[in-house]
Parts: C-alpha cells; sequence; structure tokens
C-alpha cells in the first residue's frame, strides 16, 4: 500500500508515503523489514528524485544566464556565526539534516523547502547507509540507464541518486569512480544549469576518493572544470561550484598548493561577478582555501591578490551589517594563513574588532540596567569579533604585542569571559589562549589565582589548547594542581555533557600527568581528525611511555579512540604501534 502511495498522482499524498519510507530507514527493524522490498523500493525512490514540471517553473530551470539580476532579500538566508572554537561533528550530516547551503540538495528557496525529490533523496541516503553495499545491485542497473538518457531531467536525477548514495555505497562504488568521475566531469559542461549544479554537489561528495588518487588523474581535472564553473553565468552553478570546491579544499589541503595562483585569480574575479548571496559563499571558499594551505599562501604575489578586495569589502560593511560574519570569518583564516604576511593590514582590523566587542558590552549593559529602553545585542557580533581577534594572535604572534599594549582588549576579554552566553565564554577563552601564546607579558599582570578560581574552569580546560607550553611556569604551578583535581572531577562526574568531555580532552596538560585518566578517550573518540585531537592523542601516548602499567586498566577504551583515527599523521601512528 505504501508503495503505492509514494506514486500517487497528488504530490501531498506521495510526499505523506514517501516520509514513511524515510521514518522506517532510521529505525533499528529497518534492515530486517526492507531487505525483501528493495527491488521494489528503490525504483520508486529514484523515480521521486526526478524535477516535477511545477519544480522546474519555479526555479526558473529554463533560465540559463542571470548573473546580473540583483538577489532579492527572500533569496537569502538569514545568517550566524559558526565560531571557530566549536567542536565538530565525527560524522558528516546526512541529507536530510543539511541546513547550511553547502550541504544542501537543491537550496530551493523558491520551491517548497521539503518536497519529494527532496525526501526521496534523503530516504536513499539513509537507506545506503543501512544497507551499504548490499543497495548496489538495485542501484546500479537504474544508474546506467539514468546518467546517459537523452533527457535531461532524468539524466540530472540520475546524478542527484549518484550523489545520494555516495556515503553508504562508497566502498562498493569504487571500482566504478575511474569511468563515472571523467563522465560528472564532463557533465559540469551540461547546457542545462540545472545539471550543472547537481553535478557540482555530487562531485564533492567523491572528493575524499579524488584527492586519493594520482593528482593529474582526477583532481587537476576536476578542479579546472569547477572553477570554470566558478564564474558561471547562472547563479544557482556558481553557488554549486563555490560550494563544492570549498569541499574539494578541506579534501586536498596542500595538494592545492601548485595551483594556488590559478584558484586565486579565479576567486578574486569572482568578486566583480557576484551578487549579494554568492558573495557570502565565496568567503567562505576563501577562507577554506586559506585554512586547508595554511602558510602556503603566505607570498607577496599571492596576498596582492587576495587582499584588496577583501579590505574593500571590510571598507564597505557597516558595524550593523550581518555580513560582516562571513567577512570576519573569511580574514580570521586568511590572517592565521598569511601570519607576517599579514601585518600590512592588521591594525585597523584589530582596532574595528576591539570596538565590535565595545559597543556591544556597552549595549548589553545599556539592556541590563533598562531592558525596556535598550534592545539586547547581537552578541554575534562580539563572537566574530573575538573569533577575528584569534586568528590575528595566531597568525601575527608575537607581532601582535603592540596592538595588545595599546588597546583595552584584555578588560574586555575579561568581561566577555563572564557572560551568560556560552559561546561569547567559549571565544574569550580561545582569546585567552591565543594571546597567552603571543604576549604573555601582557597577560599575566592580568590574571591570577583570584581571578581564574572564579572563572568557568571547563571553559579554560578546553579552549586555552596547547598554550601551556609558552606559560611562566611558575604561574603554571600555581594554577597545576586546581586544573588537575577540577579535570579529574568533571571526567569522572556521571552524566558530563559530550562536548565538555571532549574540551577537557583536548589540551596539552596531558603531556603533564596521568592525574587526567584514560577515560577521555571515550570522547575523543567522537571527534572527527583534527589538530587538536592530535595533540590529545600525544599526550595520552606520552603518558603511557612514562608509566605504562597505569593504562592496563583502561586499555580497551584507549584502542577504541585510536580506532576512530581515520588517517593520523605518520609519527602519530608510530606511537599509536609502539605503545601497542
Amino acid at each position: 500500500y505504501m508503495l503505492q502511495r509514494t506514486q500517487d498522482q497528488d504530490e501531498n499524498v506521495a510526499l505523506e508515503a514517501c516520509e514513511f519510507w524515510l521514518t522506517l530507514a532510521e529505525q533499528p527493524i529497518c534492515k530486517d523489514v526492507l531487505c525483501r522490498h528493495l527491488a521494489k523500493l528503490i525504483p520508486v525512490l529514484v523515480n521521486g528524485m526526478k524535477y516535477s514540471e511545477i519544480d522546474i517553473i519555479l526555479l526558473k530551470g529554463d533560465v540559463e544566464e542571470d548573473e546580473a539580476i540583483p538577489d532579492s532579500e527572500q533569496d537569502i538566508r538569514p545568517r550566524f556565526h559558526r565560531s571557530r572554537t566549536v567542536a565538530q561533528p565525527h560524522e558528516e550530516d546526512r541529507i536530510e539534516d543539511d541546513d547550511d547551503d553547502d550541504n544542501d540538495l537543491d537550496d530551493d528557496d523558491t520551491i517548497s523547502d521539503w518536497n519529494l525529490r527532496k525526501c526521496s533523496a534523503a530516504a536513499l541516503d539513509v537507506l545506503a547507509n543501512v544497507f551499504r553495499d548490499e543497495l548496489l545491485p538495485h542501484i546500479l542497473p537504474l544508474l546506467k540507464e539514468l546518467l546517459f538518457h537523452p533527457e535531461w531531467v532524468v539524466k540530472e536525477s540520475g546524478i542527484l541518486v549518484l550523489g545520494a548514495i555516495a556515503e553508504g555505497c562508497m566502498q562498493g562504488m569504487i571500482p566504478y569512480l575511474p569511468e563515472l568521475i571523467p563522465h560528472l566531469i564532463q557533465c559540469l559542461s551540461n547546457k542545462k544549469a540545472l545539471v550543472r549544479s547537481i553535478t557540482c554537489w555530487t562531485l564533492s561528495r567523491y572528493a575524499h576518493w579524488v584527492v586519493s588518487q594520482p593528482p593529474d588523474t582526477y583532481l587537476k581535472p576536476l578542479m579546472t572544470e569547477l572553477l570554470k564553473r566558478i564564474l558561471d553565468s547562472n547563479k544557482r552553478v556558481q553557488e554549486a561550484a563555490c560550494s563544492a570546491f570549498a569541499t574539494l579544499e578541506e579534501e586536498a589541503c596542500t595538494e592545492l598548493v601548485p595551483y594556488l595562483a590559478y584558484i586565486l585569480d579565479t576567486l578574486v574575479f569572482a568578486f566583480s561577478k557576484y551578487q549579494h548571496k554568492n558573495l557570502l559563499i565565496l568567503y567562505d571558499a576563501i577562507g577554506t582555501l586559506a585554512d586547508s594551505v595554511g602558510h602556503h599562501l603566505n607570498k607577496p604575489e599571492y596576498i596582492q591578490m587576495l587582499m584588496p578586495p577583501l579590505i574593500q569589502k571590510w571598507n564597505m560593511l557597516k558595524d550593523e551589517d550581518k555580513d560582516l560574519f562571513p567577512l570576519l570569518e573569511c580574514l580570521s583564516s586568511v590572517a592565521t594563513a598569511l601570519q607576517s604576511g599579514f601585518l600590512p593590514y592588521c591594525e585597523p582590523v584589530y582596532q574595528r574588532c576591539v570596538n565590535l566587542v565595545q559597543k556591544t558590552l556597552a549595549q548589553a549593559m545599556l539592556h541590563n540596567a533598562q531592558p525596556d529602553q535598550y534592545e539586547a545585542p547581537d552578541k554575534d557580533f562580539m563572537i566574530v569579533a573575538l573569533d577575528l581577534l584569534s586568528g590575528l594572535a595566531e597568525g601575527l604572534g608575537g607581532n601582535i604585542e603592540q596592538l595588545v599594549a595599546c588597546s583595552n582588549i584584555l578588560t574586555l576579554m575579561y568581561q566577555c569571559m563572564q557572560d551568560k552566553m556560552p559561546e561569547v565564554r567559549q571565544s574569550s577563552f580561545a582569546l585567552l589562549g591565543d594571546l597567552t601564546k603571543a604576549c604573555f607579558q601582557h597577560v599575566k599582570p592580568c590574571i591570577g589565582w583570584d581571578l581564574l578560581s572564579r572563572l568557568h574552569w571547563f571553559w579554560l580546560l578546553g579552549f586555552l589548547g596547547g598554550c601551556w607550553c609558552y606559560v611562566w611556569w611558575g604561574f603554571l604551578f600555581l594554577l597545576l594542581k586546581g586544573v588537575f583535581v577540577l579535570g579529574r572531577e568533571i571526567i569522572n562526574r556521571p552524566n558530563t555533557p559530550k562536548t565538555l568531555l571532549e574540551n577537557t580532552g583536548i589540551q596539552k596538560l596531558n603531556h603533564l600527568c596521568f592525574a587526567l585518566q584514560l577515560t577521555r578517550c571515550t570522547s575523543l573518540r567522537n571527534i572527527r581528525d583534527n589538530e587538536e585531537k592530535d595533540s590529545a592523542f600525544r599526550g595520552i601516548c606520552t603518558m603511557i611511555s612514562v608509566n605504562p602499567s597505569g593504562v592496563v586498566q583502561d586499555f580497551i577504551f584507549f584502542c577504541d579512540a585510536v580506532a576512530s583515527w581515520i588517517s593520523p599523521k605518520d609519527d602519530l601512528r608510530d606511537m599509536f604501534c609502539k605503545v601497542m
């Protein structure tokens, strides 16, 4: 009955029925219940992934060139700051959970946010994660027909299917990718904009495999075509290409260094083409590039290409404009990557960030005193400014010393540490860590036991990160006993929030004492590979080498946590081997 209703001519009925499959796919009984029905169910879901005629009309699917048409306000989703200090989830969000523009299947703001096409794709994605490669015998015969179909609507749905199964069926798809990836790269030049845009998204789902192959085989052709699509004459394609390229940047990292001039030339040229909405996505692509290639961006010719358009936008935006969020996030990554190369731009950027923090705190004080007369401030402005200051401190190092000396940032930071909003406290403690590394001579007089004992210790543990090896040892000795006692209490406390456990585990105090026991591994195993996780595991391995008998009781947790790594650095892998 549900199969029949999923094919109902009334799309509302079909959507309700399709949601049944999506809900069932998320239940533990799914595999046992559906395994006998896949042969009938999969074709129905695949058929539901085609654009309907009304979809195409609403999406203006016949309009191929619209880059000169300004965006309306309703075209642009509300934008919120994403803190650079937030722990990332271990697994990628599935299709139905993707809220960010760079992961959304269609980003169809002109049609229903949830329709039969999206529901069918989401159900197929979840089923692929349940059945894995067992799904492929039911999918592959359909894919062969869809991907090479002469009608663009059918072809487009096949490309969507290929992207939807990428996560769940990746291992089984690997033998077919050497043929499929070149075909998809060709589809980036399809005459239909909707085909080009969905192809960008699907290729991004296979970016990890592309990067694992010799660069001249797939990475270079894919990068070349995506950069062309970034400059496409269709705004939807621009958006999809920019988002896909950001994903490729995250996967490829320093593999992109030989092509930096070409990449920057394209991204900078996009500033002159993009309307409002895609400009915000362009900031993200530039910031991700900076995160991925790091100090390789610090060359005079690259700086001269990249910084003028960013500073021009910086000067155009008012302090109250929420477009500052993505721009400041972008500049934070760029400042960290450019290091001393950012010096010519640092003073006005630094001062504006300090002013943003000061204005927000002042407005908050007025609101708290007279809430009827003064509106509450948007504290995201303060958070994004604190994060950019952290990026400046990390990138400039000791060169930021004079700016700190001539400002009241430490006083403002102390006020932020006591804010009621967790994200504000979080970013302020991150800044404390970066300033401690960069210019401890200015931080030291402002921090004492009396101050720290009244603050939220768990934020300090989580977000001071690696600063301790730079801290004055007498000061550290004063704090050490209290930190260890509280850290042990946090880790061993029942029902401690997961993020708090993670943040307690990610700190270089790991190198100093076994008091923070290996049970932290149960929290570290749930975060994705990154530098903080690397640091924490090095500390654990060092503690084990000092006291091997101390790990015996908790060794199973250590092994479980080690197994959570996807690609540890070679020297860290060697440390694991020595422990084993």
